[in-house]
């Protein structure tokens, strides 16, 4: 099995961004007409469609959609969280189920937490991928609650231990298992999840690339039409949907 310096990669993370704060960017693909609806196949529907990206994100909708919605977001960042309250009902059953707007989630990793809910809300691939972000991110403040009162001993124990051990000892303590498990992710399942080195590297891979692509700064981002568009709430980046021709 492969291993990695765990402790300075999350250092990192944790330096490479903050949440929330301001982006810039272009101001993304806009559109005079509107966008035609593209039906789903026969008994099929656009908002069941969903699959892995090369990116390393998961995109609910019509793969051929012609407006195609990203957000880098992570589930310790209280303004996706509150982005996921507002905008995850509508995007799906107005925007990506019209077969106008494809929408990915691509996981921007911050820190410990948020690395060990990331690799969970993957655990069961990517079918139930975003019903468990999005109640992931309805967890964050009984997350934080927890990672408070364990402490900073043994915080800093768990971050010290072997690599394959490390985020399942963390989950636990965070009560994240028994979250998942919940939730059909079995506990065996998910400390397998926990323990795939590779798995990880993976995430903070993709963040770094991420970072340096798109200047990430904070989260969440958003990418329309593959650039970088001003906004972190819901009415911001519905503007930016309708002016490209998702109206």
């Amino acid at each position: 099995m492969r291993t990695f310096n765990y402790i300075a990669l999350l250092a990192f993370a944790l330096a490479l961004t903050a949440c929330g704060e301001a982006t810039e960017g272009e101001a993304g693909a806009t559109s005079s007409t509107s966008v035609e609806t593209v039906e789903a196949p026969a008994g099929q529907k656009w908002s069941e469609t969903v699959s892995k990206t090369d990116a390393g994100g998961v995109v609910m909708g019509n793969p051929d959609a012609p407006i195609k919605l990203v957000e880098y977001m992570s589930i310790t960042c209280s303004h996706c969280k509150d982005f996921g309250e507002q905008a995850f009902a509508p995007l799906r059953d107005t925007y990506v189920e019209s077969g106008r707007v494809s929408f990915e989630i691509r996981n921007f990793v911050r820190d410990p937490l948020d690395l060990s809910a990331a690799i969970l809300s993957r655990c069961g691939g990517e079918g139930p991928f975003f019903p468990l972000t999005e109640q992931a991110l309805g967890y964050q403040g009984a997350m934080f609650e927890k990672a408070q009162g364990m402490g900073e001993a043994t915080y800093s124990d768990i971050l010290k231990s072997a690599p394959e051990s490390r985020f399942v000892r963390l989950a636990e303590q965070l009560g994240l298992i028994a979250f998942f498990q919940q939730r059909g992710i079995s506990a065996d399942q998910a400390k397998a999840c926990l323990a795939d080195t590779a798995a990880a590297e993976t995430l903070m891979n993709n963040t770094q690339k991420a970072a340096e692509q798109f200047n990430i700064e904070g989260t969440p981002t958003f990418l329309l039409n593959g650039q970088k568009v001003e906004g972190t709430n819901w009415a911001m980046i519905e503007t930016k949907l309708k002016e490209a021709g998702a109206r």
